[in-house]
């Protein structure tokens, strides 16, 4: 595999200040909960594989060493460069691209694999999303996944409810109350392959998760 490094677009302020904090900000979340949980899914991982909304590259030291090729795709500027230098730190080979997850560049039924973590609360059309990522899996292909949910329990839900305004404003656009569970539901077949999890070190609003995998 080999790593391409087309221009990426300036970043704005707003864009660098967000990519800055993104790592301390959830790091504790990270050790707690997340980095266990990123890799028991990524090492199912195989083939042709195309995450989305990548970020700073929180998942790449995750994959399989034996993939066909690792494509990431990342829409903000200033995530993207922060992905490049941290393959670049653990040597990595992939090809980055920036671009969002509701107009992906790519032919259609061309992966294996698709991951997504923690993306689906922020891009702006996650049905888009959704509809690009079956089109471009092949049949029987997987979407990897583990995104934050809104709860099961009812004050929880309405908490998430008062605050997803505030949150998303100071939280790069992510709508901390989204149903996407029933999201995967109309576009793949879910079924009972995924759990539930707890994100431990995170604020409360945010801690519910759902891991697992979704089949075109």
């Amino acid at each position: 595999m080999s790593t391409t490094t087309p221009s990426v677009p300036r970043a704005g302020l707003l864009s660098r200040c967000s990519a800055a904090v993104y790592d301390p900000v959830i790091a504790l979340g990270e050790r707690r909960t997340m980095a266990a949980l990123r890799r028991e899914l990524l090492a199912t991982a195989e083939g042709r594989v195309l995450e989305i909304g990548a970020g700073t590259g929180r998942n790449i030291t995750g994959y399989p060493a034996e993939l066909t090729e690792l494509m990431l795709t990342e829409p903000d500027p200033a995530m993207l460069r922060r992905l490049r230098r941290r393959l670049q730190r653990v040597h990595r080979a992939a090809a980055t691209l920036c671009t969002g997850a509701e107009t992906l560049p790519f032919e259609s039924d061309s992966f294996d694999t698709v991951v997504g973590t923690l993306v689906l609360c922020t891009v702006p059309d996650p049905d888009a999303a959704l509809r690009e990522v079956r089109r471009v899996l092949r049949l029987g292909g997987r979407l990897l996944f583990i995104e934050h949910v809104r709860a099961d329990d009812p004050e929880l839900a309405r908490r998430q409810d008062r605050w997803v305004r505030t949150w998303r404003a100071i939280a790069a656009g992510c709508h901390c109350n989204r149903a996407t569970l029933a999201l995967l539901d109309e576009h793949f077949d879910v079924g009972p392959t995924y759990r539930t999890a707890d994100w431990r070190g995170m604020p409360s609003i945010v801690r519910p998760l759902i891991c697992g995998q979704a089949v075109k």
